[in-house]
């Protein structure tokens, strides 16, 4: 069978024998609102980032997707230093660039020299965005040229439409499964973890509403090639209640939600982090944001800046989640880095703490 044929059909007998809900990893009070007479996939042993169910990942987003729609260029001290602020607050997952086309994303063209100059930090990862086996190459050879491993895992990219992914790689949806096996297997041969992505999961800017079961059927496709975690995206942000509830009940039919992340961005309507706490509903524990709201998309037309990172914090925190990340110092970085690139913060919460902070060091 040709891959592209593997990847246009799914096993749906997965359903079948990884669906069911763990009562001892989702507690009573956070548990899915699931009609009882249907069965749905959830965490197994092995596939939790963490034993408590209360933990939420957050995929920190802000030095690649936030940074790479700026339209003057960023230079490399002020991403480097984006992305060890991000780390000292918290962040255990940090994008820190793309090896992508100068041409077409110019803000990631430093990328190289980023890698170089930052410090890692231990137990932080630094996932770097690639697009085809060309730019994995080119990433291997800045591993090779340096005296120690850079990053330890690389994320990949596909869209549940055609268009929207001929936009952004001019390949179809079944064109890229077929290169990004490619670079998927040549990634795990040179021992990188592999995240992948599913843009475009709730709307495409070109082909409208997109049908749940064409996600679940992409995302099942990276999961079968090697990708540890699978991120839904809601690109041009226009997810609600009814359309992420949809989404989630067909995704997790044959799909394990411990392997499952969301990126309810852009957050063009203003829905990104309620969709978010909805998603964790379902069991969904691994979220993609960005700091200070920082985002855009190239390749979708009217798209606005990313969940900001503080704002789900905030909302996390406030639910009684756990992120392991200091608030202070994430809201300190999102004042900073908007002065940086002499913009508005686009975090309301980061905004709002940081006035309310500022008056009561004035009272103190």
């Amino acid at each position: 069978m040709s891959t592209c044929l593997r990847y246009s059909k799914i096993i749906s007998s997965r359903a079948c024998t990884r669906s069911h809900i763990s009562n001892q990893l989702v507690p009573s009070t956070i548990r899915p609102p699931f009609p009882r007479q249907r069965a749905y996939a959830t965490y197994f042993p092995g596939e939790s980032a963490t034993s408590n169910p209360l933990f939420v990942k957050i995929v920190e987003c802000g030095a690649r997707d936030g940074l790479q729609n700026e339209p003057s260029i960023v230079d490399v001290e002020t991403k480097v230093q984006l992305i060890e602020r991000l780390g000292d607050a918290g962040l255990s997952s940090i994008e820190s660039g793309a090896m992508v086309s100068k041409k077409g994303v110019p803000q990631m063209a430093t990328t190289p020299e980023v890698l170089t100059s930052m410090k890692q930090r231990r137990g932080v990862s630094y996932p770097v965005l690639v697009p085809n086996v060309r730019g994995l190459e080119n990433l291997l050879q800045i591993q090779g040229s340096s005296s120690g491993p850079i990053v330890d895992e690389i994320a990949i990219f596909t869209a549940a439409s055609d268009s929207f992914n001929k936009a952004n790689t001019n390949k179809t949806v079944q064109e890229s499964l077929v290169e990004l096996e490619k670079v998927v297997k040549l990634a795990k041969d040179k021992g990188l973890r592999v995240r992948g992505y599913v843009s475009t999961v709730i709307t495409c800017p070109f082909e409208g509403a997109i049908e749940p079961r064409k996600v679940r059927e992409v995302g099942n496709a990276l999961l079968d090639m090697g990708c540890y975690e699978v991120s839904l995206g809601d690109t041009v942000g226009t997810g609600t209640e009814k359309t992420v509830k949809a989404l989630m009940e067909e995704v997790v039919r044959s799909m394990p939600i411990g392997k499952l992340a969301v990126s309810y961005n852009h957050d063009t309507f203003g829905m990104a982090v309620a969709n978010v706490m909805t998603a964790l509903q379902y069991g969904v524990r691994t979220v993609d944001s960005s700091v200070a709201g920082l985002g855009g998309c190239p390749f979708s037309p009217g798209a606005t800046g990313n969940a900001a990172t503080e704002d789900l914090v905030h909302a996390l925190h406030g639910a009684g989640y756990e992120t392991g990340v200091d608030i202070r110092k994430l809201v300190g970085t999102g004042v900073w880095i908007s002065e940086k690139l002499n913009r508005r913060n686009e975090s309301r919460a980061g905004r709002g703490l940081s006035a309310r902070w500022k008056r009561e060091e004035g009272k103190a």
